[in-house]
């Protein structure tokens, strides 16, 4: 199954996402049972789910809303090391037209 969150693809039966996680059950609106991902009804009281909305667009001009949260989180744990890391980089930068 894979996570709605950080789209890994997790064994089947896990209730919890084993790279970030997330739960991998809603809870009906209704009688408040867990119901696994991509179900469009409740199979305890019949309550018809809402659609799952889309996933939300990119903003590019946000940095912090494009990383997954598990990379995110890994960035911001592990920030002193990363300060010590040189690299070599060659960087590209070209405008292409027609």
């Amino acid at each position: 199954m894979k996570c709605p969150d950080c789209r890994f693809d997790n064994r089947g039966g896990v209730k919890f996402c084993e790279e970030c996680g997330a739960e991998l059950e809603l809870k009906c609106p209704k009688c408040k049972a867990k119901i696994p991902l991509r179900r469009k009804f409740c199979g305890e009281c019949g309550f018809k789910l809402p659609e799952p909305s889309e996933i939300p667009s990119i903003d590019y001009s946000e940095p912090q809303s494009y990383p997954p949260k598990f990379i995110a989180d890994k960035i911001l744990t592990s920030r002193s090391s990363i300060k010590r890391e040189r690299k070599l980089v060659a960087v590209l930068f070209a405008d292409v037209a027609n």
